[in-house]
């Protein structure tokens, strides 16, 4: 009777083993009474630093409605966005609430617990180019885009968008040339520069680019938007409880219409999904 003893209390071991490895996050959380959100610090209207030098925005505040829900504090860690992207945080962050738009390739290293909000892609011009109507107008011309994001692997003709798969994006262009930056704020103001002078173009978001096309009348949109890009909130792969409770916190914000009303304040209409 020995060896069945022996395998059972190894069985029961890595049963604890699993079971704390799937509450890790939820576990630390609890534990320091404080939620670790990661998300830029230049990406209006989601995320930005107001007058008094602190972060504000959609996404900020969709943050400390998350951290109200379950109780804690919440502290804000702003890395550019290559490191936010890459994953495997390693417990230095437990949730990107930050609109990261899901991917195959992402998929490898994050969970999606839930889509938050969804909005086209859009291309913006110099409001003087009169060169680009399209996206197959791109074709050769130089590109401004956040690094690492959505909008590269859909000029390097590569983007599949997770739980999306049967959307279908055209790529009516051979080669652009990829320009990256940290923020769009860096692009726009090259941009701003003239056409073709730094710049031919950006892809960005809708929401984010239409306060500066309303602000700045050195940019305007080129042709209709290139797909719909929803938009969700990242946790590192294989927690099942901390994909579980995240659930649960965005459901309960959905149907005591927090998210519709936080939309309402910083976009001026219910994106939320």
């Amino acid at each position: 009777m020995r060896l069945p003893s022996l395998l059972c209390a190894g069985l029961l071991a890595l049963s604890a083993t699993s079971a704390a490895f799937a509450g890790a996050t939820l576990d630390r959380v609890e534990s320091r009474k404080e939620i670790v959100n990661v998300l830029m610090e230049s990406y209006p209207p989601f995320s930005f630093l107001n007058d008094q030098n602190q972060l504000d925005g959609f996404d900020v505040d969709v943050a400390k409605a998350v951290a109200a829900k379950l109780g804690v504090k919440l502290r804000l860690e702003t890395p550019s966005w290559d490191v936010i992207a890459a994953g495997r945080w390693s417990g230095r962050y437990d949730l990107c609430i930050c609109s990261m738009t899901p991917s195959k390739a992402r998929a490898e290293v994050f969970d999606f617990p839930v889509e938050y909000y969804a909005s086209p892609a859009v291309i913006v011009v110099n409001a003087k180019d009169e060169r680009i109507h399209s996206a197959k107008d791109l074709d050769g011309l130089k590109v401004g885009l956040t690094s690492a994001s959505s909008y590269e692997s859909y000029l390097n003709k590569n983007l599949v968008i997770e739980g999306a798969e049967e959307q279908k994006i055209d790529y009516p262009f051979d080669f652009v040339q990829i320009a990256p930056y940290d923020t769009d704020n860096v692009a726009f103001q090259d941009l701003g520069l003239g056409a073709g002078v730094r710049l031919d173009a950006i892809l960005t978001n809708l929401v984010t680019a239409q306060p500066r096309l309303d602000q700045d009348k050195r940019f305007k949109l080129a042709g209709a938007p290139l797909y719909e890009e929803p938009n969700s909130v990242a946790i590192e792969k294989g927690d099942p409880e901390w994909d579980a409770k995240v659930r649960q916190v965005f459901a309960e914000l959905k149907a005591d219409g927090t998210l519709a009303k936080l939309s309402q304040k910083w976009i001026g209409a219910d994106i939320s999904k």
